[in-house]
Parts: structure tokens; sequence; C-alpha cells
């Protein structure tokens, strides 16, 4: 398979879709939320910049953001070199749209999303080095199980499109690695109910591969937003609300630990306002607590806090 690609007219494509992308997400939640995302420009300390578009204390999204980077630097940080450490020495570029949209209401779940491209400067007759990589996984504090269903069923058909050229059906990997990925070891426990993800792909070649890209790109909107729209004026006491800060916790853990595009965006110099977008406006912890058996909280440990096959 040929994967030879002209790095600067590929730049310049995924860049637009990546742009639009960010711009057609925030119409929608804009239209849910009537709130307006505020807009943060900033510079990159190797080269490059973004845009963040946050939004707080909205009227259905309690915090949220939706931001477009495009960044460079000289060394590749030890985040990116998994599979990559031939280009360590190399100049890099990366760029992506990533989200994180925390809902106001305990019976919304909290939803990230994640697509990037990458790519190493080539030496002399070599070809350059790219990837793309990509995620969106949804993270429930009460669990529906047609919710969860149609979600992952979102997934799976923006990736069946490609099975035939790709190596495994993609659907059943990059469910098992984001599985995998969203796992908090130290609380043996998923941090959500999961998605997909992917990472260092490029086995399509760059046009299918992109093409793949973008597919995960465009699901956002039809997986999520529907499960926003039905959920968000559900009737919620502070029990709800309590328990939904609580579990808040586990995101907080989980990104501060071990989530890679945290340490990437911290290695490379990245704003530290734009990475911690992500974590969520109030939080609780609690020494050694569980919640009381054949309770709805009890359920979403039971029920949905499980690795297995929703659909």
């Amino acid at each position: 398979m040929n994967l030879h690609i002209n790095l600067e007219n590929s730049l310049v494509t995924v860049k637009s879709y990546l742009l639009d992308l960010q711009s057609k997400i925030i119409s929608s939640l804009e239209k849910i939320d009537g709130k307006l995302f505020g807009t943060d420009q900033w510079n990159h300390t190797g080269g490059g910049g973004g845009h963040s578009r946050i939004i707080e204390e909205g009227n259905t999204i309690e915090r949220g953001g939706v931001s477009f980077s495009h960044v460079m630097g000289e060394n590749l940080p030890s985040s990116a070199i998994i599979s990559h450490s031939q280009s360590i020495k190399k100049r890099w570029e990366a760029m992506g749209v990533s989200l994180v949209i925390h809902p106001r209401n305990p019976f919304v779940p909290t939803v990230h999303m994640n697509i990037r491209f990458f790519t190493t400067d080539a030496e002399k007759g070599e070809k350059p080095v790219w990837w793309f990589g990509g995620c969106i996984d949804l993270t429930p504090y009460y669990g529906f199980k047609e919710d969860v269903e149609h979600f992952h069923r979102n997934c799976r058909d923006a990736l069946t499109p490609f099975d035939k050229e790709a190596v495994q059906p993609l659907y059943p990997r990059f469910k098992k690695w984001c599985d995998n990925y969203f796992y908090l070891k130290h609380r043996k426990e998923p941090r959500g109910i999961g998605g997909i993800f992917f990472d260092n792909f490029s086995e399509l070649g760059f046009e299918r591969s992109f093409s793949m890209m973008q597919n995960v790109g465009n699901i956002f909107i039809p997986s999520y937003i529907p499960i926003l729209i039905n959920r968000k004026d559900t009737p919620y006491s502070n029990i709800e609300k309590d328990f939904q800060e609580y579990r808040r916790g586990r995101y907080v853990e989980f990104n501060l630990l071990y989530d890679r595009g945290t340490l990437f965006g911290l290695q490379s110099g990245g704003r530290t306002e734009s990475i911690m977008m992500s974590l969520p406006p109030k939080v609780r912890w609690r020494y050694n607590w569980s919640p009381a058996e054949e309770t709805p909280e009890a359920k979403l440990y039971s029920d949905f806090l499980v690795h297995r096959e929703w659909i």
C-alpha cells in the first residue's frame, strides 16, 4: 500500500476539516444550551497554536470545551514515541480537535472526543512519518441501556465501511482498545461505557485513513446530541447531583494519571488552561465509599461499568 503523501497539501486538507468540525459541533451545542461559547486563542512555544472554545455555567452544559490546536516542535514528546521511537529527534506537527462536555443534569453522560493528525519531518530520500489518532467515549452517571446501545451503534456504523480494507474489522479492535485505555488500574474499574479508540493509524493509506478519522469525528452530533436532548430536562435531586460529582472524581483521576493527551500537551509545552479544560467544575471525593445495594447508583457499577458487548 502506498503511504506516500504530499505533506503540505495534506496538512491544509486536514486542518480545513478539523476547523469545520469544531464549528459544527459548537453550533449544535449552542442551539441546545442557549449560551454562546467563549473563545481563547493561544500560541504554542514551539510554533503554531490554537483556539479553545469554552462554555461555563451554561443552561444545559455545566462546563465544556471544544478546542482546535495546530502545534509543532523540535523533539517528539515521550508520550508520542511508543510506536515511533525512530522519530524522537525529528521536528513534528500535530493538529486536532478535542472536546469534553460535562452536562449539568446527572442523567446526561459526560462525553469526550479527540481526533488528531500527527507527522514528523522526513530525512532526505525518506517518506514522512504520519498517522491519525482519535477516540470518542461516554461516561454516564446513571445508565440507560438504550443510550449506550445507540452510542455504540453509531461508533460501529462509522467504521464498518472500512473493514474490507483493514487488517481486521475496525469496530471490535477500536472498542477493545477503548475499553483497555479508559480503565482506572488503581480502581480496577472502567471510566465509563467506552466507545472507540485508535492511535498510530495509517494502514489504509492517507486518503482512506483520513476518511475513517472524519467518520469518527462526524458521529459526535448523531451519537451524543439526541442523548443530551432526551435527558437534559429529567428531574433530579441533591442525591443524583451528589453522586454525579462523586463519580466525576474518577474522571479527574484518569485524566491526571493516565491520559496520553494530557501528558502530550504538558510535555510539548501546550497551553495549560486548554489542556485542563477537560476537568469538571465541581467534584467530590469520599473515603472508601460505595453505594447502597439495589439503588440506581449501585446499578451503574453492576450493569454499566463493565466490559461487555453492547450491540
